[in-house]
């Protein structure tokens, strides 16, 4: 009975024993993989996470910014004569094109000014007959010098006088040659200096508009832009000519391209910022100067 025993706890050992039981596991052949590999991957498009081990591909420069009108294609109706509202077409959102009468003002110097320039006219006539006379007379010896002199002056005096009064009618939209023929003007006529959408109405009928004030905008969105801001930290790689694709609040998920045509070369002192601006290549009519947009620059 005991070398049953002992023979039992014999082949126990043996079965538990590491040296006689080990497994041998062939590992198929590989590559050594360095880490340094793993960890870096492409310099511009992949970067490592410290914390995690995680991999992101790197996302383009994005911008906030609005939609905008370059200052040629804005234009602030304002008067060089005040005047007392008489007429008025204009409604805010309506279009109008270049010249299209906006509206009448009423003020009586605007009637001296095409009375004098009339006036200037018939008298200028008979100025420049006598000065011519005069001139004649002096040659001949007949006339003394200083009767030809005062025709002289005469005629050069209201010769200016009427370049004045013509250049002062033309600034209010009216052409001095033809108030011989067609009369006085009893109201001054304000006209859009551009074609586009009127906007920004500070006139109503019966109102005094001083000279300077402004009667309201027109705004042409033919040539709508982007105004971004960008930072420092954006600046590498950006140039003139570079694509943008962005998208315009309240439109949804449509996008639109612009192209970059110019860069600020001075830098925000508060927020570290640079101001972009780019052509839009693809309007929309739902465009609104102001609105916010939000862009990114397209890979080359």
């Amino acid at each position: 009975m005991k070398k049953i025993i002992f023979w039992s706890v014999a082949l126990l050992l043996a079965a538990c024993s590491p040296s006689e039981n080990k497994q041998t596991v062939s590992v198929p052949d590989e590559q050594p993989v360095e880490l340094s590999d793993v960890a870096t991957g492409s310099q511009d498009t992949l970067s490592v996470d410290a914390v995690t081990s995680a991999t992101a591909i790197a996302n383009p420069s994005s911008f906030n910014g609005t939609l905008i009108v370059p200052p040629q294609h804005f234009a602030t109706v304002t008067l060089s004569m005040g005047g007392l509202v008489k007429e008025l077409s204009v409604l805010p959102g309506s279009y109008v094109h270049k010249g299209t009468l906006l509206g009448t003002l009423e003020n009586p110097d605007f009637i001296d000014l095409q009375q004098t320039y009339l006036d200037s006219r018939a008298q200028l006539e008979y100025l420049e007959a006598e000065y011519q006379r005069q001139q004649n007379l002096s040659r001949e010896a007949v006339a003394s010098q200083k009767k030809f002199q005062q025709a002289k002056a005469d005629y050069l005096s209201m010769k200016s006088r009427l370049q004045a009064s013509a250049v002062q009618l033309r600034l209010l939209g009216v052409d001095a040659e033809t108030l011989s023929g067609s009369g006085i003007r009893p109201y001054i006529e304000v006209k859009s200096p551009v074609s586009g959408y009127i906007s920004n109405v500070q006139a109503n009928l019966g109102k005094y508009l001083n000279v300077g004030e402004p009667l309201c905008d027109v705004i042409d969105k033919s040539r709508t832009m982007l105004r971004l801001v960008a930072y420092e930290k954006d600046m590498e790689g950006m140039k003139v000519g570079s694509r943008i694709q962005f998208r315009v609040n309240g439109l949804g998920k449509a996008t639109f391209h612009a192209t970059l045509v110019s860069i600020g070369q001075q830098v925000d002192d508060t927020n570290r910022s640079i101001e972009l601006y780019a052509t839009v290549l693809d309007t929309s009519p739902l465009f609104r100067p102001g609105m916010y947009v939000s862009a990114r620059m397209e890979k080359e």
